[in-house]
C-alpha cells in the first residue's frame, strides 16, 4: 500500500475508535513516559490488544517487570534525542504523559512525521463505556484544583451517587475507567499539561456534564512557553460542555474562557465568587453562601447552602476556600444534587494535609502549613487570610515573577523568611519593596537542615498574635521530595522547636482566621 493510502487509513481507524468494545487489536502504539499515567496507559492498551511500546529515561523496577507480564516493550533511554526503535515501530499514534515537554524530541518528531499526538484524557473519554459510560466533569484552575475536586466528589457522593476524584489528583482516569465497580460520576481535575494534549472537537473530545476554571494566573510558564499558551491551554475545560459552564465573577480571564468557547446548546454559564449573586450566579450575602443559580424563581430568591459561621470552626472560611465551596457547589447542582445535601455534607469535609494546615499554637503564635502553595496566586490566596504573618517562602519559581506577590502584601508581614536556590529574585523583590522589613535567608542547601532553620528563624521574630506562615509560592523539588515533604519537615521542625508548649488541639479546632471580604 502507498504511504499517502496507509496515512489515510490509520486515521480512518484512529477516528472510529471511540468505544471500549472497538478494535484495538494490533494498533500500534508508543507510550512516552512510565510514571503513574503512562503505567496506567500502557496497561490499558495492553489489555485492549494494542502493541505497545514504552519510552522512558529511566523506569521503576516494579513497573517494568510487570510490563514484560502484560506483554508491553519497554525501551528506557535518555530520549534526548529520538532513539532508532521508536522510528522502526511505525507507531500509529502516540500517548504523551503530562510532564514531558511540548518541545520535547519525542513530541517534536511525531509532528515531523505526522504520528498523533494523545494524552491519557483522550484515550480515557474514548474508553470511558467499559464498565458504565460515567458523566464527566472537570475542573481546572491555577490553584484550588484538588480542594474543588474533592468538594465536588464529596457532595456527589453524599447524594448516593458513585462518584470518583480522579486525574491530576493522583488517580489516572484511566484507573477509574477500567474499575470494575463502575461509576456514576467522574469529577476529572486537568492539569494545563492535561489539556494542552486534548482535543476540543472530533472523536477525542470530552462532552462534560460541567466544567470550571477557578482562576488564572501566569505558572507553568516554563512548560508552556508563554502565558497566552498557559491560558489557551485551560480554556479547553469548557470545550463541549453541556450543562453549566462555571467560572469565577472576580476572574476576568475565565469570564472571557466561557465567553469564546464552543459549548452545547442549552449549556449555561453560572458564575461563583464571595460578593453578592446576581441571577445565575453563587455567592456570599451577609456571611451566607447562596445559590441563585439552580431555582425557577433566582430573580427574586436565592437557595441558602451554608453560613460562614458554620465554615469557620471547620477551617473552611479563608476566602479562597469559601470560592472552592461555592465553585464545587455550582458543578454539583448542575448535577442535580440539592443544597441540604451539600450543608450537611460540608460538616464532615476537611482540606488535605499542607494547604492551610493548622500546626500548632503557642505563645500566641499560629503556626500554619500552606506548603501546596506552590505559585504566588495560591500564596497571595493563603497570605489574604491572615493579618500579621512572618512568611517562609521560597523554592523553584518555575519561571514566575514573585515582584508583584511581595509588593501587593509587605503591609500584613512581619518579617520574611526566604529559602530555596531561586532566593536572589525574592531577596531583591523584599529590599526594593519593604527595605525595613526583617528578613532572613537560608542560605543551607541540605534537606535536613532547611526547614529547622528557617523555623528557627521565624521564631526569633514572631510575636503573640502573629502567623508564621509557611506559603512559598514556589514549587518544592530543588530541596524536598515534593510539596508534602515540604510541609512534613516544616511540621516536625515546629513541634521540635516547641516541644511540649504546641497546643495542636486548640490549633485545629480554631481552624483558619479569616473571612471573605
Amino acid at each position: 500500500m502507498a504511504p499517502e493510502l496507509m496515512a489515510d487509513a490509520s486515521r480512518d481507524r484512529l477516528a472510529a475508535l471511540t468505544s471500549w468494545h472497538a478494535d484495538w487489536s494490533g494498533l500500534r502504539v508508543a507510550v512516552l513516559g512510565l510514571g503513574v499515567t503512562g503505567f496506567a496507559v500502557a496497561d490499558t492498551l495492553t489489555e485492549l490488544g494494542a502493541e505497545v511500546l514504552v519510552l522512558a529515561p529511566a523506569a521503576d523496577e516494579d513497573r517494568a517487570r510487570i510490563l514484560d507480564v502484560i506483554g508491553a516493550r519497554l525501551l528506557t533511554h535518555p530520549l534526548d534525542v529520538v532513539p532508532e526503535e521508536l522510528a522502526s515501530f511505525e507507531p500509529e499514534v502516540l500517548i504523551a504523559s503530562p510532564g514531558f515537554h511540548p518541545d520535547h524530541p519525542v513530541l517534536e518528531w511525531a509532528a515531523e512525521s505526522g504520528v498523533p499526538v494523545w494524552g491519557d484524557i483522550e484515550l480515557a473519554w474514548r474508553v470511558r463505556d467499559k464498565v458504565a459510560a460515567a458523566e464527566w466533569i472537570l475542573v481546572t484552575g491555577t490553584n484550588g484544583k484538588t480542594t474543588t475536586v474533592q468538594l465536588a466528589a464529596t457532595f456527589l457522593a453524599a447524594n448516593g451517587l458513585r462518584a470518583a476524584p480522579c486525574g491530576n489528583i493522583g488517580i489516572p482516569v484511566l484507573d477509574a475507567v477500567r474499575d470494575p465497580g463502575g461509576f456514576d460520576v467522574l469529577v476529572v481535575e486537568l492539569s494545563s499539561y492535561q489539556l494542552h494534549h486534548l482535543p476540543t472537537a472530533g472523536p477525542g473530545a470530552v462532552h462534560p456534564l460541567a466544567s470550571v476554571c477557578l482562576n488564572l494566573a501566569d505558572d507553568h510558564l516554563d512548560w508552556h512557553g508563554s502565558p497566552e499558551a498557559y491560558a489557551a491551554a485551560k480554556a479547553k475545560v469548557y470545550a463541549n460542555t453541556r450543562i453549566a459552564c462555571v467560572y469565577n465573577r472576580a476572574d476576568e480571564a475565565t469570564r472571557g474562557m466561557v465567553e469564546d468557547a464552543e459549548v452545547e446548546d442549552g449549556a449555561r454559564a453560572i458564575g461563583f465568587g464571595l460578593d453578592t449573586p446576581g441571577p445565575s450566579d453563587f455567592g456570599v450575602v451577609e456571611g451566607i453562601l447562596c445559590d441563585r443559580a439552580f431555582l425557577e424563581e433566582r430573580r427574586t430568591a436565592a437557595l441558602e447552602i451554608t453560613t460562614l459561621a458554620e465554615l469557620e470552626p471547620r477551617g473552611l472560611a479563608a476566602p479562597h476556600v469559601v470560592q472552592n465551596i461555592l465553585a464545587a457547589s455550582a458543578l454539583v447542582r448542575a448535577a442535580g444534587v440539592p443544597v441540604g445535601v451539600i450543608h450537611d455534607a460540608l460538616g464532615d469535609f476537611r482540606l488535605d494535609a499542607h494547604r492551610i494546615q493548622a500546626v500548632a499554637l503557642a505563645g500566641g503564635i499560629r503556626w500554619i502549613d500552606d506548603s501546596k502553595a506552590t505559585n504566588p496566586h495560591a500564596a497571595e490566596a493563603s497570605l489574604r487570610a491572615f493579618d500579621r504573618v512572618v512568611w517562609i517562602v521560597g523554592g523553584l519559581l518555575k519561571g514566575v515573577d514573585a515582584d508583584a506577590l511581595v509588593a501587593a502584601h509587605v503591609g500584613r508581614l512581619r518579617a520574611a523568611v526566604v529559602i530555596g536556590r531561586d532566593r536572589t529574585a525574592l531577596v531583591a523583590a523584599f529590599r526594593r519593596h519593604a527595605p525595613e522589613l526583617p528578613l532572613f535567608e537560608v542560605v543551607a542547601d541540605d534537606t535536613e537542615t532547611v526547614m529547622p532553620e528557617a523555623v528557627a528563624l521565624a521564631a526569633s521574630v514572631a510575636a503573640e498574635g502573629d502567623t508564621v506562615l509557611l506559603a512559598p509560592a514556589a514549587a518544592s523539588m530543588d530541596q524536598f521530595a515534593d510539596y508534602a515533604d515540604r510541609g512534613r519537615r516544616f511540621h516536625e521542625a515546629v513541634r521540635a522547636m516547641l516541644g511540649g508548649e504546641a497546643d495542636d488541639h486548640d490549633a485545629a479546632e480554631d481552624g483558619t482566621p479569616g473571612s471573605p471580604a
